[in-house]
């Protein structure tokens, strides 16, 4: 195989990557590599990467190159502190952490001592941090201090007064430890532990903790039908069958760099870009927020040859591109997942950036990441009309489940019969990629899976007869705000916890950079004074950002549609919306 730097002199004296290698060329290229599939923990395999390419980059940043080697040394590093300071095989440590090296450093060496990551989406007000926290059973919090306009520190005044002790509280008793990551440089506390505690540790090889494939390595939360979040639970081979699947898939070349400010706290920067380029010696350049143009001058300064998108990324993408000069000769591959992209966008993608290999696709956490994807070569209708195929997984699939990871079928939401090709119903979902369930919620793990076995996805779609699938539409009422996910009823029982609601209901609408906002309707208190800007404010300062309404309405109950036992019929409160934006 060609090295990186080869590969990268041939792209910018003119030829395409796509002209170099055909997709089927490094497809086969990858399976020659792995002729057989051996599970192995996250920590096992990134070693047997870093054996077979040590000099090679895997982490890029502006100001410093991270080998496999110094990722490796780093990790055994740093897997020493945690064990020195008490964490050891099942504990669960939860990390606060942006795309730092540092995220990737600690997720190794989390499993290098046999814990479990717990990674946090860093965007949690007080009250959802807490949450995940407790619910976690979390033993250590490793959390940045601040990061742009959040206040961590603060947090945990509030949260647990006297953080600093290292001791438990009584409202998380099994959380002994907080190591904090200064953004800044500056501790801020003298008293707290900083992340040099945990450097302190011999550069020795950490002995082997004993971890086995079928662990889980990370409880990763997300939204559920409850209102509550749900901690899903991927095991190391889980992780690493779905990494390999993107790499083979999406056909990888040799040395591939990833570009993505997508977060590796959630299974798409952490399934798609952290794992993935390990298996063809690869590298991630990750952006610890996303900015089109400096997106734009990473793969001009790196040789990016790929990027991780959303399609409210891709438009700025294309914007920031189209008005700037910049050098994307390196450039050939883009993944734009996660929303209905409008139909110019793929067009603009092939003129704009000159890419060969365009995808997009479906999938959630309860799936580890994207389970659908669109092929190399498929034509713009595909990308138009479709979510991706079923992913060919090549050597890491199920010979039991037609060679997948995850296998799905549409059954009438009811009855749960298997309808025909083309048939509208729920999509449900079975295979080795699915998630044996939600930490500590057996009732909610009960009720995701049907008599069968099968996943229950929520999401109505179709599948044709070549495997692809079509979604129209959900069964939750849960929608997807720049590709992170929302449940309404969070909102709505905060809103309807002012003084001054009586009802507040929550609705997505369409959206061409976020792919669906939220539109809340809400219903004052009879005789009370309240105001949209205060109600607002109110969700700003509990929730994330991607969680608060774009548009908030004051309304009369009358105006609300309602079912015959009195349920807010939702689909009419959705066109509703659209119709009032529309008038604005």
């Amino acid at each position: 195989m060609m090295e990186p730097n080869a590969l990268m002199d041939d792209k910018a004296a003119g030829a395409t990557i796509s002209e170099l290698v055909t997709p089927e060329t490094r497809q086969a290229a990858i399976s020659a590599r792995f002729p057989e599939w051996i599970p192995r923990t996250l920590d096992e395999m990134f070693d047997a990467a870093a054996t077979e390419f040590p000099d090679r980059p895997y982490v890029i940043t502006d100001d410093r190159i991270w080998t496999y080697r110094d990722m490796q040394e780093w990790s055994h590093r740093l897997a020493s502190g945690l064990s020195a300071i008490g964490v050891k095989r099942g504990d669960h440590v939860a990390l606060v952490l942006a795309n730092y090296p540092e995220f990737v450093a600690l997720k190794l060496a989390i499993a290098r001592v046999g814990a479990v990551a717990v990674p946090v989406n860093i965007l949690n007000r007080r009250d959802e941090l807490g949450y995940v926290l407790a619910q976690s059973d979390a033993v250590m919090l490793i959390t940045m201090n601040t990061f742009r306009d959040l206040d961590y520190l603060s947090m945990l005044d509030e949260l647990i007064p006297g953080w600093e002790k290292n001791g438990s509280s009584t409202k998380l008793p099994r959380l002994r430890h907080v190591i904090i990551f200064s953004t800044d440089g500056q501790p801020q506390r003298a008293s707290a532990a900083y992340f040099d505690v945990l450097e302190s540790g011999p550069a020795t090889k950490f002995e082997v903790s004993g971890s086995r494939p079928d662990d889980v390595a990370d409880i990763i939360y997300t939204s559920g039908t409850t209102g509550a979040p749900k901690g899903v639970m991927l095991t190391h081979d889980q992780v690493l069958r779905t990494a390999y699947c993107s790499a083979y898939a999406r056909a990888f070349e040799d040395g591939r760099r990833i570009v993505f400010s997508l977060p590796m706290y959630h299974v798409y920067g952490y399934g798609e870009g952290m794992l993935p380029v390990m298996f063809v010696g690869g590298a991630i350049i990750p952006q610890l927020k996303f900015d089109a143009a400096a997106m734009l001058t990473a793969i001009e300064q790196h040789r990016a040859t790929d990027a991780l998108l959303v399609p409210m990324m891709t438009l700025a993408l294309l914007d920031a591109a189209k008005a700037g000069d910049y050098d994307l000769s390196s450039f050939f591959a883009v993944i734009s997942s996660g929303a209905r992209a409008p139909e110019r966008v793929w067009n603009d993608i092939l003129a704009v950036f000159g890419v060969s290999q365009i995808s997009t696709g479906y999938g959630m956490t309860e799936v580890t990441a994207s389970s659908t994807v669109t092929q190399p070569n498929d034509p713009i209708d595909r990308l138009l009309n479709t979510n991706g195929r079923m992913r060919d997984a090549g050597v890491a699939g199920d010979p039991e489940n037609y060679g997948r990871l995850v296998n799905y079928r549409v059954v009438e939401p009811e009855s749960g019969d298997v309808l025909l090709p083309g048939c509208v119903g729920e999509l449900r979902a079975k295979g080795l990629g699915v998630t044996q369930g939600y930490y500590n919620k057996p009732e909610e793990t009960a009720a995701l899976f049907d008599s069968e076995g099968w996943l229950h996805t929520g999401d109505l779609g179709k599948i044709d007869s070549d495997g692809y699938i079509y979604l129209v539409g959900r069964l939750k009422e849960s929608y997807r705000c720049g590709g992170e996910q929302v449940l309404p009823t969070e909102v709505e029982d905060l809103l309807t916890s002012h003084p001054s609601v009586l009802q507040a209901h929550v609705v997505p609408v369409p959206d061409v950079r976020m792919g669906e906002i939220g539109v809340a309707f809400v219903v004052p208190t009879p005789g009370a004074a309240v105001t949209v800007e205060e109600l607002l404010a109110l969700v700003q300062s509990r929730m994330a950002r991607f969680k608060v309404p774009k548009y908030l309405f004051l309304v009369d109950a009358a105006e609300i549609p309602t079912t015959a036992s009195g349920r807010a019929k939702k689909f009419q409160l959705s066109a509703k919306a659209i119709s009032m934006l529309n008038a604005i």
